[in-house]
């Protein structure tokens, strides 16, 4: 089995700073690309930012300048560095990761939990 278990969210002042990270553990081969989504209650789950294992990153354009994205392949670990917070990036934020498990030559795509994010206004 794989599990990402998400860890950092956090009540945080407009303009504050807050640290996601997310880790992915269980019978992995390779991670091709880690990522981060969120959903604000009553909305669709919507793309923030992602990165492949060569380092690539895409941003949606609400957040670039403001978030970084950043990976250690030897730990499986992805992070989000959340600069300049607005009140609507309160959602509940969750990893993605589309990985290839030992023993298997398909690369599946794997859901953690999420951990919540409060701007308030």
């Amino acid at each position: 089995q794989v599990q990402l278990v998400e860890s950092g969210g956090d009540l945080v002042q407009v303009g504050g700073s807050l640290r996601l990270s997310c880790a992915a553990s269980g019978s992995i081969f390779t991670i091709n690309y880690m990522g981060w989504y969120r959903q604000a209650p009553e909305k669709q789950r919507e793309l923030v930012a992602t990165i492949t294992s060569g380092g690539t990153t895409n941003y949606a354009d609400t957040v670039k300048g403001r978030f970084t994205i950043s990976r250690d392949n030897e730990k499986n670990t992805v992070l989000l560095q959340m600069t300049s917070l607005k009140p609507e990036d309160t959602s509940d934020y969750y990893c993605n990761a589309g990985i290839r498990r030992s023993g298997s030559t398909s690369v599946y795509r794997y859901w953690g939990h999420g951990t919540q994010v409060t701007v308030p206004s």
